[in-house]
């Protein structure tokens, strides 16, 4: 098997991007970690099927990957000093228990929740995680929910349906049903969900791509501007659908506030796709209520799932799923992928794929 096999075709599909871009995610904060003993010992509390332990075990040259699955925390908490890798996720606490780890594969993307522990975030232990992986079903969410807003299906017609009737809404010439061609989309984080939603926002529907993105990225083709994130307030007043795709941190956190929602064209949508906590949502509410924009389509939410009196559930131009659009059994594939290549690069002292950098959170 060569080098450059998450597979990195699989890699670069799931990111969505050009290969360049890809290329860029994959080397960036690169380990030179190598297993040093013939035995690789992964501890977990996860449950890998049997064909994706196999997978795993089956990744490494010359190695043995003995995969201890742990039944509890307090299992899990008794062999972690046996643990060169572990699957999932430890705290500052669970580090002392541990004097052999080296790496830890987070089990998602967002690592924030782990990275809240100081003593975690300032240890040597190299993390990855799964970022890009779940791009192309949050992008196609990202999309449907979008559609959904600007044809009225939500809207107009769903609640029609129930009612077993189906009459059209508003004429041909109203703005009933609004169409993507030609308006522009912003995006707010072009790393795995931003990608990919750009590139089927572009390739798809013809829509202007422009962008900001904390790190210093090439400018894939199909995006018109990328810039830093000092952009941000430039771009809110000039785009038809905002895109919230960056991962959460103390930056972040809250960016789509008051000021921003008021910010936006009065025909314009907003998608909320990586983290709820970067918006506020009682401001997105009153934003929908008073017609400061024309619709959100939210797969995330601050408080998931959110109460059931939350006034989020009175705004007819919302458009909603419960952070599920990650989820299919495609994804599940390329999970296992990513970390049989990644145990496969840490057996040869290959560079691991999708190293976080622990001080920002990312």
């Amino acid at each position: 098997m060569s080098e450059n096999t998450v597979s990195r075709r699989t890699f670069m599909a799931a990111a969505g991007t050009t290969p360049a871009v890809a290329a860029a995610f994959a080397a960036e904060g690169t380990s030179q970690l190598k297993a040093q003993g013939d035995t690789i010992r992964i501890v977990t509390t996860y449950q890998f099927e049997p064909h994706e332990a196999r997978q795993i075990e089956q990744a490494a040259p010359g190695k043995k990957v003995e995969i201890v699955h742990c039944k509890d925390r307090n299992e899990f908490r008794s062999r972690l000093k046996e643990a060169e890798v572990v699957y999932g996720g430890v705290n500052g606490a669970e580090l002392d228990l541990a004097p052999k780890l080296k790496w830890i594969q987070s089990g998602g993307a967002g690592v924030e929740f782990l990275l809240n522990d100081e003593k975690l975030r300032n240890s040597p232990v190299v993390m990855t995680n799964y970022a890009r992986t779940f791009a192309p079903g949050i992008s196609e969410t990202g999309m449907g929910l979008l559609l959904c807003l600007t044809r009225g299906i939500s809207k107009y017609y769903m609640p029609q349906f129930y009612k077993r009737r189906m009459n059209p809404m508003g004429t041909v010439k109203s703005d009933d049903h609004t169409e993507l061609v030609g308006r522009t989309m912003g995006i707010v984080g072009l790393g795995g969900i931003g990608s990919a939603v750009a590139r089927r926002a572009y390739c798809g529907f013809d829509m202007r791509i422009v962008a900001t993105d904390a790190k210093p990225l090439p400018k894939p083709e199909y995006v018109a501007e990328l810039h830093d994130p000092s952009w941000f307030k430039t771009m809110v007043p000039i785009v038809d659908v905002l895109v919230a795709a960056a991962p959460h941190t103390r930056e972040t956190e809250r960016m789509f506030d008051e000021e921003v929602f008021r910010g936006m064209k009065k025909t314009a949508y907003f998608l909320g796709l990586s983290r709820g906590k970067l918006f506020d949502d009682m401001a997105l509410v009153k934003a929908l209520k008073e017609g400061w924009i024309a619709g959100a389509g939210l797969d995330v939410f601050p408080q998931e799932p959110p109460p059931s009196e939350h006034p989020i559930f009175d705004c007819p131009n919302v458009v909603m799923s419960a952070h599920t659009s990650g989820w299919s059994p495609d994804r599940q594939v390329r999970l296992i992928e990513l970390f049989a290549d990644n145990v496969r690069r840490y057996a040869m002292g290959i560079p691991l794929i999708n190293v976080v950098d622990k001080q920002k959170g990312y």
